[in-house]
């Protein structure tokens, strides 16, 4: 899939974004602002808002919009040289399958999704080869068109090789922190850990990263979820950088909180809405992984199963 020839002087590859969402519409934004021909590939309504009016980033640094192509067929990325594949988790394979007789054979594909497998979800579904990307931003999208950016907005990627390094040179090219890990493995999983500590409890809770900061009691929950994620990294044999020590994990999540203080996570904006959630992938993934690793993992279980009867609720209705 992949080509290590270099993209001529200072010319943009053809990128498509395939799942048009919070993620997808700002790091697709940010490359379509500074000229990489990007292609937004998403629902009708917002396709139809970046058609008319071009797509608006309402960021902490600027706010500015910016004209873009936007498509709701997938046959868009047809031609694509690098695809952001940032759709939710519980649409990875269905989605694949449908992208493997379209994309082109040197497209580098990048998954830019939460949880820790999606490549090899992707690989299984499709045969598709896909590079893992750590994603670090808040974000949202408050109508159709518009990507609210409230924190951070960098990536990580690995291992080093030919497609990495070209990933990582174009988002530096539009001033989007990236950095290449040769241990993106645990990468992943360092993210995994923040977003199985705060997704749950913001989406129970119905409350903002500060609000969990505020409570010694969300605070005490927080702290044993982390506990335990952390036990079944290490039984699974995966090393979390920084993270040995689990004070130092208690306080990476606390950083992430207090730099997002006024967010709410994205499984708490996915049940807002009534959507499905990506649960499986961060909290459900450690129960899993703890059971057949022989960890008990009573909290995190706890928050899936939680999450998941408050899903099945919203559907019933």
């Amino acid at each position: 899939m992949n080509s290590d020839q270099p993209w001529p002087g200072d010319s943009w590859p053809k990128i498509a974004v395939v799942g048009a969402g919070a993620v997808g519409g700002y790091f697709g934004g940010m490359l379509a602002r500074v000229g990489a021909p990007v292609t937004f590939i998403g629902r009708p309504a917002f396709v139809e808002a970046v058609q008319k009016d071009g797509l608006l980033l309402d960021t902490t640094q600027f706010k500015e919009r910016v004209r873009a192509t936007a498509s709701a067929d997938l046959a868009a990325a047809r031609t694509a040289e690098i695809i952001l594949f940032s759709v939710k988790t519980t649409d990875t394979a269905t989605t694949a399958k449908e992208l493997a007789s379209l994309v082109a054979p040197n497209a580098i594909l990048v998954s830019m999704q939460n949880g820790v497998d999606n490549a090899e979800q992707i690989h299984a579904a499709s045969g598709l080869n896909a590079l893992a990307a750590v994603v670090y931003v808040a974000a949202s999208v408050p109508a159709p068109g518009i990507v609210k950016h409230v924190g951070r907005g960098d990536l990580v990627l690995g291992p080093e090789n030919p497609s990495t390094r070209r990933v990582a040179d174009i988002f530096i090219r539009a001033n989007v922190p990236c950095r290449i890990s040769e241990n993106i493995t645990g990468e992943l999983w360092t993210k995994l850990v923040w977003n199985c500590a705060l997704n749950a409890l913001s989406a129970l809770g119905k409350v903002t990263y500060g609000e969990i900061l505020a409570s010694p009691d969300a605070k005490q929950l927080l702290e044993g979820t982390v506990y335990e994620v952390l036990a079944v990294a290490k039984a699974a044999g995966i090393q979390t950088p920084g993270l040995e020590d689990p004070k130092a994990a208690f306080a990476g999540a606390y950083k992430i909180a207090e730099q997002m203080s006024a967010t709410r996570s994205s499984t708490s904006q996915d049940m807002m809405r009534g959507k499905r959630t990506e649960i499986d992938s961060l909290n459900g993934f450690i129960a899993r992984k703890g059971r057949e690793l022989g960890v008990p993992t009573p909290l995190n279980h706890a928050l899936f199963t939680l999450v998941k009867l408050a899903e099945a609720y919203v559907d019933s209705r």
